[in-house]
């Protein structure tokens, strides 16, 4: 696991993995980069990608907006664009934050 220096690294989430299930190295990166890509993949084409109990990867339209130059402090304004977000489950809310 990781220490308290940082968060898990890749090759430590490999490592982990690899052991509690009994797969290899190379078939946890194969999974791994498997996954990402369906996600990737399905979030574009649908709009979202919903892994249970983790969260969903989202496709979100922001409209164009009014904002400031922090070092200017002149208004300008912000184009619309499509980001992706990561809404966290709720499952996933309370096993990190505790149920409130």
């Amino acid at each position: 696991m990781a220490d308290k220096a940082g968060p898990m690294t890749k090759s430590q989430l490999i490592s982990v993995l690899a052991e509690k299930t009994g797969m290899s190295k190379k078939d946890v990166v194969a999974f791994m980069d498997l996954l990402v890509d369906t996600a990737c993949k399905e979030a574009k084409k649908k709009g979202q990608f919903i892994m249970p109990g983790l969260g969903k990867l989202v496709k979100v339209h922001r409209k164009a907006r009014m904002g400031r130059n922090p070092a200017t402090g002149e208004t300008i304004k912000i184009a619309a664009k499509t980001v992706c977000k990561f809404k966290v489950a709720k499952a996933c809310k309370d096993a990190v934050l505790g149920a409130r």
